[in-house]
């Protein structure tokens, strides 16, 4: 199972800078559809189906694991273990769970498994630092402009490592998975509003990094609408 190109990384249908205003439900719309015909697939023909999901979302499941892992090996290893744990686990599906699927959150939470699995592993018999420096990303996958402007790959790797897991994980899942802040709060399991605030406070960091690292210039929008802080959930950190 090879990974995507870099081209296919920083552009696919599913893996682009995440729309705003009104522009946004008819990019739900489009998602919403291409989950249909996933599922339809799958309803029709396992191993077929299965092909149209890979085809669908291994871009941007590819570009989840390299930010939340910093390593484009890493995220080589975590892409193919997801999928293949995808494709053990709708064998056992009844159709009517299938009909249920919501292909995108439910790739992202068997992803993000297998990470934390890998982290604790390498705690418990570290071999290399846990949290090494992030490997430059090829140019072509630019992932940063998503997240924080003008960053290269590498740049934007080495800034998302700084941040909190919470606030890394949030941030990737909302500006490289593009997941709504609802989806997010189900994969992480958290009140929507705690799901927001690491999104906005992880984002409040970033612009914070740059600045000390002596950009001042920051392209960034100060506010996300769609990621607010919900000023009555004390639950983040």
């Amino acid at each position: 199972m090879s990974s995507p190109s870099p081209s296919t990384v920083a552009g696919g249908p599913e893996h682009r800078a995440g729309p705003q205003g009104a522009e946004a439900a008819a990019y739900a719309d489009a998602a919403e559809d291409r989950a249909d015909a996933v599922r339809r697939a799958l309803a029709e023909d396992l191993d077929a189906g299965f092909i149209q999901l890979f085809e669908t979302y291994q871009a941007p499941l590819f570009s989840t694991a390299l930010r939340v892992s910093g390593r484009w090996a890493d995220a080589e290893d975590l892409t193919a273990d997801a999928f293949l744990r995808a494709y053990r686990a709708l064998g056992g599906y009844p159709p009517e769970r299938i009909a249920a699927l919501r292909p995108r959150p439910w790739l992202v939470t068997i992803l993000l498994n297998g990470w934390r699995n890998r982290r604790r592993s390498a705690a418990r018999s570290p071999t290399v630092p846990l949290e090494s420096a992030p490997e430059p990303v090829d140019p072509g996958a630019d992932v940063a402009s998503i997240v924080a402007g003008r960053e290269t790959g590498a740049e934007l790797g080495v800034l998302l490592a700084e941040l909190s897991e919470p606030q890394r994980v949030a941030v990737v899942l909302r500006h490289v998975a593009e997941l709504s802040p609802a989806e997010i709060a189900e994969v992480l399991g958290c009140a929507e509003g705690t799901a927001k605030s690491h999104v906005s406070r992880g984002l409040a960091r970033l612009r914070t990094l740059r600045a000390e690292r002596g950009d001042p210039t920051d392209s960034t929008d100060s506010t996300d609408s769609t990621d607010s802080t919900d000023s009555t959930d004390g639950g983040a950190r």
